[in-house]
């Protein structure tokens, strides 16, 4: 039966690097702050979109082209009954709840966001998405049927500020998906496994 030697200096437990327990406490307040982001990102949104219109209806006629970049990018009042490039035109009412499902889907999401990058996806697709959903529920013809006022014209098809936050959130939400991370901030690759320690042990168990 082996003694202990007197002069042997007792095992410490590993301890987290110190970068992890310095970052650990300051993460939590920055992510309980991430749900700010995107509802301030989405009225910034929601209130450039609905000043242009204004501006649009009061200094453009229907229609009628102004050139800005040649034939490339213009300025033309139009209102759009459909969804992008005029697609579903006369459902007016589905459209419209459709994008009330998606803002319900993306009021939700926020409760689980923990990633600045989808913030800024989801704050701008609230924001696009909300200020093409007050056409249709306010403007003419009536209640759920309204056209979305339209302004910036490509010369392929004319769309507006709302068009614009919209198509940026998908090109950043296609860009995490790239990059694998998750709406809670987290990797794809960081999800737990049966790493070698795990399978060394249970082959010592065997």
């Amino acid at each position: 039966m082996s003694t202990p030697d007197p002069g042997a200096v007792p095992s410490e437990r590993p301890t987290a690097p110190a970068s992890d327990v310095e970052t650990a406490p300051a993460a939590a307040p920055a992510r309980r702050r991430l749900p700010a982001w995107v509802f301030v990102l989405a009225t910034v949104v929601l209130l450039a979109d609905q000043f242009t219109k204004w501006w649009a209806l009061s200094a453009l006629e229907t229609g009628e082209r102004v050139p800005l970049v040649g034939d490339l990018l213009g300025l033309r009042l139009v209102f759009n009954p459909g969804a992008a490039f005029s697609i579903a035109t006369g459902m007016t009412w589905a459209l419209t709840i459709v994008v009330v499902v998606v803002v319900v889907v993306i009021l939700r999401a926020v409760r689980r966001i923990g990633s600045r990058g989808w913030a800024v996806a989801l704050g701008l697709l609230l924001g696009g998405a909300l200020g093409n959903l007050g056409d249709r529920l306010f403007r003419d013809p009536g209640f759920a049927r309204g056209e979305v006022v339209d302004m910036i014209d490509y010369g392929v098809f004319v769309g507006n500020v709302a068009d614009v936050a919209i198509v940026a959130a998908a090109a950043l939400i296609a860009l995490l998906g790239v990059r694998g991370i998750g709406i809670d901030g987290r990797r794809h690759d960081d999800e737990p496994g049966p790493g070698p320690d795990r399978t060394d042990a249970a082959a010592e168990e065997a």
